[in-house]
């Protein structure tokens, strides 16, 4: 039951077509009004991460660029590492406009991984954007003072603790970063959001944190202005090639591409380093994503599509989302539909030693 590209390309194709036909009517203007309605945006995590930081930066924006000026409400929906949220927007039929669903990487790989609670389809969905992101590992003082004078051989034997949401979530990004990187790290799952595993970080509880661009930079950098927390490394940015760059949001930290180089105990190449770039691509340049549900009409599309598009070309959108998202990618029309597709699709190599590393280093059998 392995999701490959090749089960998929049909729909993709029709997804495109029906993309490239949506684009032709915005000459037409808005088919849809929303006048005194409120629209829900359901978000499957708890609102203290980076997913209730996206929604909660651009449901404003939304209200007033969709035609009527809608009120736009984000309802959280945590549980299950954000499949519980998902099953039920999977649930629901096109009614009239007013319902929107906010998916995450950690919505994307339980899909890619064949995760028995999950019972959404991406194909059935209209995505309408689709926002890259970037990630952001960090450590204590101490344990930041010590890498940096002594490198990674330094905080090697520490017993490390992670405030994990579940190991098929996108937590596996940085759990098998941390394991390349010879680190004992042992997750503790169960947290309803990223931002619950910040918590622990400040509370002590936890001594290794990584967050999502838009949490890190509003929740993670006054750490780090106040001397508790030290930046390690950026997942990275994918360049128009394929190739892992610096974060253009964190241009000054080293990228785990970077890191692992420099350690002797991680390679840049082979099956591990090819399963962590697949779901690095599958979960980061189109991180977070909007579709309205199943049978939505195409003048439906159109007018959500046309709205997100008025608010990325808005004079000020550049500097109001920098300081909120960082600097990535917000793709519309025929770029979200490809962005979505290189989202939930990954190589069968590489969800095959993933199935694997997750059932001999976690447990966790997926079938």
């Amino acid at each position: 039951m392995i999701k490959t590209l090749a089960k998929r390309s049909t729909a993709l194709l029709f997804g495109v077509s029906v993309a490239a036909l949506g684009s032709a009517a915005y000459a037409d203007g808005h088919a849809l009004d929303l006048s005194g309605e409120t629209v829900e945006w359901i978000i499957p995590f708890s609102e203290t991460g980076g997913s209730a930081r996206w929604a909660n930066f651009y449901a404003p924006l939304l209200s007033e660029a969709l035609p009527g000026n809608p009120t736009v409400v984000v309802t959280f929906m945590p549980g299950a590492g954000s499949t519980r949220g998902a099953n039920h927007f999977q649930e629901l039929e096109y009614e009239d406009g007013t319902t929107i669903f906010g998916s995450s990487g950690s919505t994307q790989f339980p899909y890619l991984l064949n995760d028995p609670r999950v019972r959404y389809e991406y194909n059935d969905w209209n995505v309408v954007l689709a926002s890259g992101t970037g990630g952001v590992a960090y450590l204590p003082a101490d344990l930041g003072a010590a890498l940096a004078d002594g490198g990674i051989e330094a905080i090697a034997g520490e017993n490390f603790i992670y405030g994990s949401q579940g190991a098929t979530r996108l937590d596996l990004v940085p759990l098998l970063a941390w394991e390349m990187l010879g680190l004992n790290v042992e997750p503790v799952f169960g947290i309803e959001g990223r931002g619950d595993g910040r918590l622990m970080f400040e509370r002590g509880e936890a001594n290794i944190d990584y967050q999502t661009s838009s949490s890190y930079l509003s929740g993670v950098t006054p750490l780090v202005e106040a001397g508790t927390a030290v930046p390690w490394f950026s997942f990275g940015a994918l360049d128009a090639d394929g190739n892992i760059v610096r974060d253009p949001t964190f241009p000054d930290m080293p990228t785990f591409a970077e890191v692992c180089e420099a350690a002797a105990s991680c390679e840049t190449s082979g099956p591990a380093w090819d399963a962590w770039v697949a779901f690095f691509t599958a979960g980061f340049p189109a991180q977070k994503m909007v579709f309205l549900p199943a049978g939505a009409p195409q003048a439906a599309i159109d007018t959500y599509t046309q709205a997100f598009q008025a608010i990325t070309e808005r004079d000020d959108f550049a500097e109001i989302s920098a300081a909120r998202l960082g600097v990535y990618p917000q793709m519309t029309g025929d770029a979200a539909v490809t962005a979505m597709a290189s989202a939930t699709e990954v190589p069968e190599e590489a969800q095959t030693f993933v199935i694997e590393w997750l059932a001999d280093r976690y447990g966790v059998v997926l079938e």
